[in-house]
Formats: structure tokens, C-alpha cells, sequence
């Protein structure tokens, strides 16, 4: 595993923001799992508030354009799941406080 390439990766992420919250995909908790291989190849799990969200192809297709500008990637391969369903609970601090919970 790649730890440089995943941070930056993961660091990148947090700038895609959900357009109808205004908050970063990070923060908000919709990213499960991040794989960065030594070959450059990275893997990114990913869920979306709710199975029928409207910005769904809006916020794959940022996460795509921003990971593929990330010095390193090589490849990208984007799975969007819906187990485990998402749960406030996922929602980082800051997030959190954004959303009054």
C-alpha cells in the first residue's frame, strides 16, 4: 500500500463538497475506504447519503476529476455501495457542528 499516495488522494477528496450541503465528501462521511496500490492504481469505496441522491453522478464525476489530478494516480476505480447504509453517525466533527447535530 501506497500511504503517501492515499493521504493525498483523501486530501484531495476534501474539497469535493456535496452540492446541496456546501460540505466536503470527507467530512461528511461518505467515503468507506480508500486503497492506494505502490503501482498507482487506487480503489475508493464510497456511499452517498441516500440510494436515490440527485447529486450522485455529479459528486462520482468530481471525485473522478479530482483523484485523477493527483500526482501518482495512474488509474482509479470508484464503487459506490449502499451497505452499509449511511447514518448521520458517520459525520465528521466539523460536519457536525455545520449541521447542528
Amino acid at each position: 500500500m501506497n500511504t503517501s499516495l492515499r493521504e493525498s488522494v483523501e486530501a484531495a477528496l476534501g474539497s469535493v463538497l456535496d452540492p446541496e450541503l456546501g460540505i466536503d465528501i470527507v467530512s461528511l462521511g461518505l467515503i468507506y475506504e480508500i486503497e492506494a496500490l505502490e503501482n498507482g492504481v487506487v480503489s475508493i469505496l464510497m456511499t452517498m447519503t441516500t440510494p436515490g441522491c440527485p447529486m450522485h453522478e455529479t459528486i462520482a464525476a468530481d471525485v473522478e476529476q479530482t483523484v485523477r489530478a493527483v500526482p501518482g494516480v495512474r488509474d482509479l476505480h470508484v464503487t459506490v455501495t449502499f451497505s452499509p447504509e449511511w447514518t448521520p453517525e458517520r459525520l465528521k466533527p466539523q460536519a457536525r457542528f455545520i449541521l447542528g447535530r
